[in-house]
């Protein structure tokens, strides 16, 4: 199993829940698919994308459960980004948690353990 990650805005994430599954974040929608990291890479995706949000949540998911879906792409830097090619389902999710913002940026602390 490799464990990775989405961050939803806490909107997003709210209809997400609501509805039972989403096509992403703007960005996913505009992408053509939902972008996820790894565990070495989710802390860069949040300084680049998200620096000074609040109110973020941190999504885990099992990339063996997404099957063929999910492709490794080359993306930046070159690093292999897990992508998904379909909606992105609520019974994909291991566990769902607060992403909180500290003085230097988004705490992950022990989310990622």
């Amino acid at each position: 199993m490799v464990t990775i990650y989405k961050i939803f805005r806490s909107v997003e994430n709210d209809d997400f829940v609501r509805r039972g599954e989403t096509e992403g974040a703007p960005v996913d929608v505009a992408d053509g698919f939902i972008h996820f990291s790894t565990v070495e890479q989710v802390a860069e995706t949040a300084a680049k994308h998200f620096s000074g949000e609040t109110d973020l949540k941190l999504l885990a998911l099992d990339s063996d459960l997404l099957g063929d879906d999910l492709r490794w792409e080359p993306s930046r830097g070159g690093q292999l980004f897990p992508h998904l090619y379909r909606r992105l389902r609520i019974d994909d999710i291991l566990w769902t948690r607060d992403l909180p913002l500290g003085a230097k940026g988004h705490e992950f602390g022990d989310l990622l353990s």
